[in-house]
């Protein structure tokens, strides 16, 4: 039995092709927007994701300068206040265009089988457990249990014996002999899994749109949410918040509940 910690990876995150930002620009008269990448105002290291969420929202109202729709006469220059209005006016929508790709490793099925329940906005690739054998079992446990002495003892001797079965399966089975086919292997291993309790680490890649993240962001770490899932996403939330603090940046963090100024965007 390996004792583990939930872990986030950013894997991926939106990049724009700023030649064709350009390009269509030029095309609708907004290159002045442009040129604000140019004096730094964009911010100087370039916050696709922000930027990409600003692009969707201000062709949606052709505000990329005034007089461009007749209906727009004052124009905010300031990316935060920009996307702040954006979030404080429910304008949702153009948020699903910037998703974030996440590798989460050593989460339980347990929190894993809570996340298949947030599907719009979201996809996802588990580790399988059909190909994948076990040969041990990585474990997390929360500090309160960790401190109970005796439970630690009675669930470490009950894991170890459920990791030495996986390790006679494996043995009874023979598939570690030589010319054994790969359908036999997994045929078998997919029967093994079922003596893997759903507190057992995996992984998998999790992809999820911003408009997506703020709503389990909030719901996955309020107080009446499993603890392990709240402390994914606790540590999900600060990456975020790291890379798209215009996006993230209105979350008060209270009593690892992450609550947000602007809801239900």
């Amino acid at each position: 039995m390996k004792h583990v910690e939930p872990e986030v990876f950013l894997l991926a995150k939106p990049q724009l092709d700023y030649d064709e930002v350009a390009r269509y620009l030029k095309e609708v008269g907004g290159e002045s927007w442009l040129e604000r990448l140019d004096r730094g105002d964009l911010d100087t290291h370039l916050n696709d994701p922000q930027n990409l969420a600003e692009f969707a929202g201000r062709l949606c109202y052709r505000s990329w300068e005034p007089g461009l729709n007749p209906n727009v006469t004052r124009v905010r220059t300031d990316q935060t206040a920009y996307l702040q209005n954006i979030l404080a006016s429910l304008h949702g929508s153009v948020l699903e265009h910037v998703s974030f790709s996440f590798a989460l490793h050593n989460c339980s099925r347990v929190t894993t089988h809570e996340l298949i329940r947030h599907r719009p906005g979201v996809a996802i690739s588990q580790e399988s457990l059909r190909f994948v054998r076990l040969d041990e079992l990585p474990f997390w446990f929360p500090e309160w249990a960790q401190e109970d002495a005796e439970l630690m003892e009675k669930a470490t001797a009950l894991l170890e014996q459920m990791e030495q079965f996986q390790g006679w399966m494996a043995g009874h089975f023979g598939l570690d002999a030589e010319g054994v086919p790969f359908k036999e292997k997994k045929h078998r291993t997919s029967f093994m899994r079922r003596f893997a309790p759903e507190g057992v680490a995996t992984g998998l890649v999790w992809t999820a749109n911003v408009r997506t993240l703020r709503h389990t962001l909030e719901a996955r770490t309020a107080e009446g949410a499993e603890e392990e899932i709240r402390l994914l996403f606790g540590k999900i939330g600060e990456v975020l918040v790291a890379e798209a603090p215009a996006l993230f940046g209105d979350y008060e963090v209270v009593d690892g509940a992450w609550v947000p100024r602007w809801r239900k965007v």
